[in-house]
């Protein structure tokens, strides 16, 4: 059998792509065909996270206008199911990603949560709007990891850390753009037309995205595709047996304990600010302030991480958002208060980036994907408990503080769990360097 170049293998030629795929090439240089694929990815995760926000600007127009019987319970209950719906889609296509390919499995994914999103705009009763919320969910969970196993091919290993960061400002960015959205759209045109949104994804983006995503992983099959899957498999087995264990462990609970944090305060943020005496309209600012720091943390953790790298950084930021929650509690004056939100918005979610990216680093490429599915959807856990344990602590007569304390708590175990894995990464390397020669950490 005559020998077949890897980039030969692993990079196929996608119509609509800009050229060759461009994983290999990536190793040394960043081309135009693949800044255009990391903007595209940028742009749906900023599609990602607009409906992970939206239903939080319209929750209260579906307790009062829809006649669905609703209570603040049972809202919350449909709250929970898109997240449900995540950690399965994040899982799941994170394994798709390695065994299909990227481009289709995040085509897939944006194709998926569109159409069940702009579907909840037309849902005649609060069962079928969770059922499509949960769908939509399934499409949400799995664009992020799919995208980010994209982009870590694409770019070169010494960016890959930025890059991912960077890209994941796309969440705060939508959500931002979803509170925005929602004071011009609801009162002129329902709550209906929030969801209505997603047709700009599913007409705009996708079909760029058909254009200019190139296909990185060639389907399994014989040869010496067939050869590589046996010599290194590839799939949850194998992140759950040496030498990934351990830290597939430690980045699963570290991610659990992160998105408790940051999804617990973006749930929860408006109401206590309310129940701390602020008015409605401070609430939303004090939220605002929340966002901007995740936007903010995006930028500068994608700069210390390339830096100190993801792991050092990732344990710093935590620590912030801990410290910063716990001042909360002593109830200091407004000024400090914004300072203290918008550290904990840079702290939670560039936490939460930095693992991406440390993932994304840390394993070869045909377990990345998956790695990043395993991490994000076990991770979805955090995101699942935090509305319901925030509003467990408030129905106890526990008050404000018990919420940010909890959060606080979230935080600081988050970096805690970092620091494990950092020692884990450190003695891998040191004990046998071959293990971790792929990782970027």
């Amino acid at each position: 059998m005559n020998h077949i170049p890897s980039a030969a293998v692993t990079q196929r030629p996608t119509p609509g792509a800009p050229g060759p795929a461009v994983a290999a090439g990536a190793a040394s240089r960043f081309s135009k065909g693949s800044a255009a694929a990391v903007l595209v990815c940028w742009l749906l995760v900023v599609f990602d996270g607009y409906d992970l926000i939206v239903y939080g600007t319209v929750q209260s127009s579906l307790i009062s206008e829809t006649g669905w019987g609703l209570s603040k319970a049972t809202a919350g209950t449909i709250g929970s199911m898109a997240f449900v719906g995540m950690m399965v889609g994040a899982i799941f296509a994170g394994r798709m990603a390695d065994s299909w390919g990227r481009r289709r499995t995040i085509l897939g994914c944006a194709i998926v949560f569109s159409i069940f999103t702009i579907l909840c705009a037309f849902a005649p009763s609060a069962a079928v709007f969770g059922g499509l919320r949960l769908l939509a969910g399934i499409g949400l969970g799995g664009l992020v990891p799919s995208a980010n196993a994209l982009v870590a091919e694409l770019v070169p290993a010494k960016w890959r850390s930025t890059i991912a960061t960077l890209m994941m400002s796309g969440v705060p960015i939508g959500g931002s753009i979803a509170a925005l959205v929602g004071i011009q759209l609801i009162p002129a045109f329902g709550w209906q037309s929030m969801f209505l949104v997603a047709v700009l994804a599913l007409l705009v983006v996708v079909p760029l995205g058909l254009k200019y995503l190139p296909e990185t992983l060639a389907p399994a099959g014989g040869g010496v595709m067939g050869k590589r899957k046996v010599e290194e498999p590839s799939g949850f087995s194998s992140l759950l047996r040496a030498p990934y264990l351990g830290v597939s462990v430690l980045f699963a609970l570290a991610t659990i304990a992160t998105l408790f944090a940051w999804y617990g305060l973006g749930t929860w943020l408006p109401n206590l600010m309310q129940l701390a005496g602020y008015n409605l309209g401070s609430a939303l600012t004090f939220a605002l302030a929340l966002n901007l720091g995740a936007v903010a943390g995006s930028v500068i953790t994608a700069w210390a991480g390339t830096r100190f790298g993801p792991i050092p950084t990732a344990i710093a930021a935590a620590a912030v958002a801990a410290g910063a929650l716990v001042v909360l509690v002593t109830g200091p004056p407004v000024t400090v208060v914004y300072l203290m939100l918008v550290l904990a918005g840079v702290g939670t979610h560039g936490t939460q980036c930095l693992i991406i990216a440390a993932v994304a680093g840390h394993y070869p490429g045909h377990l990345r994907g998956t790695a990043l599915g395993w991490a994000l959807g076990t991770g979805r856990i955090g995101a699942v408990a935090a509305p319901q344990v925030g509003g467990l602590l408030l129905a106890a007569g526990l008050g404000v503080n018990s919420n940010f304390l909890a959060f606080a708590g979230a935080a600081a175990i988050a970096a805690v769990l970092l620091a494990a894995v950092g020692l884990k990464l450190k003695s891998k390397t040191s004990t046998s360097p071959s293990l971790t020669g792929a990782s970027n950490v």
